[in-house]
């Protein structure tokens, strides 16, 4: 049995609109505005957290965890199914919040730079389904409410240590100051491990923490990070003093460079229609000068604006994926998706 949704009233319903509102728009900004996907999503974060802390002060009880925080006795009902998400956007306390906002902040921002901002939110989202429904699993049939963006915290660390465990960046462990992911994430995931052992093995003893979430979002990540990030900005091993590095840069450069296109082909001479005047000097130009990311994309850029698709005729327009640039068909990237 899950919650009964029709007995919401309208300023209910105003509270968890305001509050959805609040988790999705910085990171449709984040997405819009090309900044960082970590940075939007400690947005979301903090302003969700303070719009539940004002309900809760307003109705006098959290309202906001009865309708998002993660229960599973009510796990297999379809209408309660949004709680293996919208838990992760619902913390118990300051600290709480506080203590994610730390890694996903200052692991999240260098391990974005690595991955990319798509691929770095389908980690973060694995990292949040991983730890729900691991501890799902694990307290099947439980009435106790579960919360928090921990699990996706820990997924970040279980993806940075399986693509790039030798990265150093800034965290505070007694200093704050640069040390190895691979040191950050090993002794973390090591706490949580000692700590849920010990805890699970004392029928007195209670911290009202899911360190199971922790671990299962920690190893999800882990497994499923290298196909992810394979592709990304850079390359899954890449050695160099870290993230904001110019060698790091270096690395980023040369992974857009290998999935560029090739510009041998010409889809217009293939289609029996080709291009003439001065989208023909365009495209010498672009074949020319086209081996860097910047030249490529101008080219192209310039390309789109002075000729059609050759299959359907209809307008082309230049766009740029992770990096990449290529021509698609504003009818169906099936025309043409070149170089």
């Amino acid at each position: 049995m899950g919650l009964v949704w029709s007995a919401m009233t309208t300023t209910y319903w105003m509270y968890a609109i305001l509050w959805l509102i609040a988790a999705i728009a910085p990171l449709i900004h984040a997405w819009i505005k090309r900044t960082p996907m970590a940075l939007g999503i400690g947005i979301s974060l903090m302003l969700t957290w303070l719009i539940q802390a004002f309900v809760e002060w307003q109705v006098n009880y959290d309202l906001m965890m009865w309708l998002g925080a993660l229960l599973p006795a009510w796990a297999l009902e379809p209408s309660e199914f949004h709680r293996f998400v919208t838990a992760a956007w619902l913390h118990a306390d300051t600290l709480h919040i506080l203590g994610n906002l730390i890694v996903i902040i200052l692991v999240g921002v260098p391990l974005e730079q690595r991955l990319g901002r798509g691929r770095f939110l389908v980690i973060y989202i694995i990292g949040v389904l991983g730890g729900n429904i691991g501890w799902t699993l694990a307290n099947w049939g439980s009435t106790g409410f579960s919360l928090g963006a921990s699990g996706a915290a820990f997924g970040l660390l279980g993806c940075y240590l399986a693509c790039w465990p030798g990265d150093e960046i800034e965290f505070p462990i007694i200093l704050i100051r640069k040390w190895p992911v691979s040191f950050i994430a090993l002794l973390k995931l090591g706490l949580e491990i000692i700590q849920y052992g010990i805890l699970t093995n004392s029928s007195t003893m209670s911290d009202n923490v899911a360190h199971l979430a922790h671990i299962t979002g920690f190893i999800a990540c882990y497994v499923l990070a290298k196909p992810i990030a394979k592709g990304g900005l850079a390359a899954i091993g890449t050695v160099d003093s870290g993230p904001s590095s110019i060698g790091s840069q270096e690395a980023i450069e040369a992974s857009i460079k290998s999935r560029m296109g090739t510009l041998s082909s010409d889809p217009w001479a293939d289609a029996g229609t080709p291009l003439e005047g001065p989208p023909a000097r365009t495209l010498n130009r672009l074949r020319a000068e086209g081996d860097e990311p910047e030249t490529r994309q101008a080219w192209l850029e310039e390309l789109a604006e002075q000729t059609t698709c050759p299959i359907c005729g209809d307008l082309i327009f230049a766009e740029v994926r992770d990096g990449v640039t290529v021509l698609n068909c504003s009818t169906t990237s099936s025309h043409m998706d070149w170089p």
